[in-house]
């Protein structure tokens, strides 16, 4: 069953403070590795970004966001695993995107943070219009 992973706004650091100090009663767990994605200033065609306006189909997202967490619990040797993205404008400088990750071991962790974070940006339809700071915009190309 999916669940909703959407957080309204940018992703607050004491959110992910909390997060990480919820697992410390977790005492299996011997390692963390934590993936934020940032909203960068880019300068498009001469503009810089200021902020992007998350939007999704987010009964189609949180399926997608699911479907990646039963695949990598199947494929690395997980304990636990949260993702977490923002909707709705984050301003440069900002947090958008946070995925945890916890295992036994570390090399669990890496390879996993990694392969999540590309199927988030492949598999998952959440789509970011760069704000300008001439109040014009561009829809963002996931690279």
């Amino acid at each position: 069953m999916s669940k909703n992973v959407f957080v309204e706004g940018p992703i607050a650091p004491e959110f992910i403070a909390e997060s990480i100090a919820k697992h410390q009663s977790k005492h299996t767990i011997g390692a963390h590795n934590i993936f934020l994605g940032q909203v960068r200033a880019d300068v498009i065609h001469d503009n810089t970004v200021v902020a992007i306006d998350y939007s999704a189909y987010k009964d189609m997202a949180n399926e997608a966001l699911y479907t990646i967490r039963e695949k990598a619990f199947a494929k690395f040797d997980l304990t636990c695993m949260h993702i977490y993205h923002s909707l709705g404008v984050v301003k440069a400088g900002e947090i958008c995107l946070f995925v945890f990750v916890s295992a036994t071991r570390r090399k669990q962790v890496y390879e996993a943070t990694e392969a999540i974070v590309n199927w988030i940006k492949t598999d998952v339809p959440i789509f970011g219009k760069e704000m300008f700071e001439n109040d014009t915009f561009t829809w963002k190309q996931n690279s």
